[in-house]
């Protein structure tokens, strides 16, 4: 069968750039998709995508969709005929749904089959179809009209090529008639450009000034603007969205170097920074300790005879939004930050859980607590606390949102707040995401922990519980950052008291009665946490049976638990481990067949079989051997010592009869068990990795 190469190009108005990159993926699998259903085999297909054109490039297509049979089954043949042979109707409903008569239908088996070939259909026929559907299927958020037409995309469009070889396809998409002709740079070559064949395609733009190839242009952005921070002694901020924003919004990349006056240093670096790439798409450069240098990278799309005048240009540009972020700065230390909590008794936190500073009463004291119990500074956690929320307040932040708690950090610096404090309002907020940054001091830790816990407990409390993908005050991520302090600092806190204290400060600091409800509010706080270490330890390969092991003994610290999980998880690799599973299990449901309580209590007289004698000594000396260790949370050491049981565990079973006629016998034989299984739920119930 023939191949050739296949070329889509749809040219637009400039597209938008935070999508440009997805929607160039999204047609690629759009029409990846499309040649596999239509079965039109091809070597490897790859995107192209610029400010102004979307492109897919197919190599090695088949020109021709191969032959193939569609086979339909019908009705058993019992059901097709009567007695005297003749057609129900459900043999005729099948005729009329395949299109043919009923003897064009195959009745040599045991069901009415149609079996029909299918020849394949040129390439050229289905391309349009394929393109067009992968385009009406790209993640538009809102398509637009343009002129008289009722055509709706992203951007209005303005050409459309189609090639399959030499030979261009003929149809119209999107109001564009296809052809070979695309269009060169806006400025260096607007006018039209021939592509000769799919093959030529890149090599045709390039001598028209577009690197068609998204991937090269961010490529050569990332090593140019590395060469020039090098050139400037610094080292250039680039992050990937940044970078991938700044290569769809140029076809012709021309880094720069630019700068500022160093006055403006004098304002925080995170305020600048935030203003020159999110509003200028500017990459800044930072000295060899960190601090900003009076410089920053624009990628210009042009390559100017006078580059001195893009420069210039940029930096004129820049001045006006620096000078707002000074003057704010400025403003904003006039006052003491603490001050800012008395507008903010006036901002509502959420209706029904009070204002924003209520809530920063409560963080205090909640930190406070925290605190005590963490080691840490119970004052100076209680001070951050009152701060926490200050910033939200000020100039600054109202500017510039993403500054909240960096900005609080500053103010607090200049009114001469320890440093720890300082650092804490920022670290509030930590983790920001995913693997992000985790507070470095215990007071940062403590308020952290406080803002999360005072969330989940009022928006809880009020019954506004996370639903599917709704979640709209981040409560999964803020349950998530709890579990993280804890357990990745090694900090050792008693979760289900502090939700419950957290809950009465409600009651004490803002005169909000948070409900129960089928379960109580404190339960249900702690169960929610709890639930999201599932996930966490099935990321990092861990069975769910070892997690629930561990949920089974219900500890309230996430560091306990994380403890519990990981002794758990290498006793699971001893050759014990099965066996001891089994056995606990067997225990379990003895003990859960048995009449009343079972005590705990052996009495030794009543120990007739040289078995249960044996294990009778042997959780006697367990015990004893692992008290010292489990007081001191050294789970992996219990387990590996509670694994020698195995053999007196075995032989039991084998050995004695549980339930003896005498009932005294069974009473003790089951009261033995009861302590051979608190032993092990000392650590986890072992008998759920059965």
């Amino acid at each position: 069968m023939q191949a050739q190469d296949f070329l889509v190009e749809l040219g637009t108005e400039e597209l938008p750039p935070k999508a440009l990159k997805k929607l160039a993926e999204a047609f690629l699998a759009g029409v990846e998709g499309g040649l596999k259903d239509a079965g039109l085999d091809y070597s490897k297909a790859r995107y192209y995508a610029a400010p102004r054109r979307l492109a897919v490039l197919v190599e090695a297509l088949a020109t021709q969709q191969p032959d193939r049979t569609s086979q339909l089954d019908g009705p058993p043949l019992q059901a097709a005929f009567d007695a005297d042979g003749k057609p129900t109707k459900a043999a005729e409903g099948f005729a009329r749904k395949c299109g043919v008569s009923l003897a064009e239908i195959d009745q040599s088996g045991p069901k009415l089959r149609f079996v029909q070939n299918i020849p394949g259909q040129p390439a050229t026929d289905l391309l349009p179809g394929i393109v067009d559907a992968a385009l009406a299927a790209l993640p538009i958020p809102k398509r637009m009209r343009w002129g008289a037409r009722k055509t709706e995309f992203v951007r209005p469009t303005q050409w459309l090529v189609m090639l399959l070889g030499e030979q261009v396809v003929p149809c119209e998409i999107l109001s564009q008639q296809a052809g070979n002709l695309s269009r060169g740079h806006r400025f260096h070559h607007p006018d039209q450009v021939t592509i000769a064949s799919p093959a030529a395609y890149a090599q045709t733009l390039r001598s028209a000034h577009v690197i068609a190839d998204f991937a090269e242009r961010r490529e050569i952005i990332k090593n140019r603007v590395d060469t020039l921070a090098a050139e400037q002694q610094g080292t250039a901020i680039v992050p990937a969205d940044l970078l991938d924003e700044v290569t769809a919004l140029v076809e012709w990349p021309v880094p720069l170097v630019c700068s500022f006056e160093e006055r403006f240093l004098d304002v925080p670096q995170e305020a600048l920074i935030s203003t020159m790439q999110d509003n200028q798409k500017y990459f800044c450069l930072l000295d060899a300790s960190g601090k900003l240098l009076p410089r920053f990278i624009t990628v210009s799309n042009l390559e100017s005879k006078d580059p001195t005048q893009i420069i210039e240009g940029n930096e004129k540009v820049v001045r006006p939004r620096l000078t707002d972020a000074e003057f704010f700065f400025k403003q904003d230390q006039k006052h003491p930050l603490e001050t800012r909590n008395e507008r903010l008794a006036n901002v509502v936190f959420q209706a029904e859980l009070g204002s924003v500073f209520e809530k920063a009463q409560r963080v205090s004291d909640l930190a406070r607590l925290i605190a005590n119990q963490l080691g840490g500074d119970a004052e100076r956690a209680a001070r951050a606390g009152l701060l926490s929320k200050c910033d939200l307040a000020t100039e600054m932040v109202g500017e510039f949102p993403e500054l909240q708690g960096i900005a609080g950090y500053y103010y607090a610096k200049h009114d001469g707040e320890a440093d720890d404090v300082a650092l804490a309002l920022n670290e509030q907020y930590m983790p920001r995401g995913a693997g992000a940054e985790l507070p470095s001091t215990l007071t940062g830790a403590a308020v952290a922990l406080a803002d999360k816990i005072d969330t989940l407990v009022g928006i809880f409390g009020i019954g506004m519980l996370p639903t599917g993908s709704k979640d709209p005050y981040a409560l999964r991520r803020a349950a998530l950052g709890v579990l993280r302090i804890l357990i990745e600092k090694q900090l050792d806190l008693d979760l289900v008291g502090t939700v419950a204290w957290s809950r009465q400060e409600y009651l004490s600091k803002s005169g909000v009665s948070l409900k129960d409800g089928d379960t109580s509010l404190v339960d249900l706080v702690k169960d929610f946490i709890f639930d999201r270490l599932r996930a966490r330890y099935e990321d990092e390969g861990i069975d769910v049976a070892v997690y629930q092991s561990v949920r089974a003994v219900s500890p309230t610290s996430p560091l306990d638990f994380d403890q519990r999980v990981q002794a758990v998880q290498a006793f699971r690799r001893l050759p014990e481990a099965d066996t001891l599973a089994a056995a606990n299990k067997r225990v379990s449901n003895i003990l859960s067949k048995a009449d009343g309580v079972v005590g705990t209590q052996i009495n030794a007289a009543l120990l007739s079989e040289s078995a249960e004698k044996a294990l009778a000594a042997a959780v006697e000396a367990a015990e004893q051997a692992v008290a010292p260790l489990t007081s001191q949370r050294q789970y992996q050491p219990t387990l590996e010592r509670l694994a020698a049981l195995r053999e007196p565990v075995d032989a039991f079973f084998e050995q004695v009869l549980v339930n003896a006629d005498d009932a005294a016998v069974k009473a003790n034989r089951y009261a033995l068990l009861a302590r051979l299984r608190g032993l092990f739920l000392g650590v986890a119930d072992i008998s759920l990795l059965g």
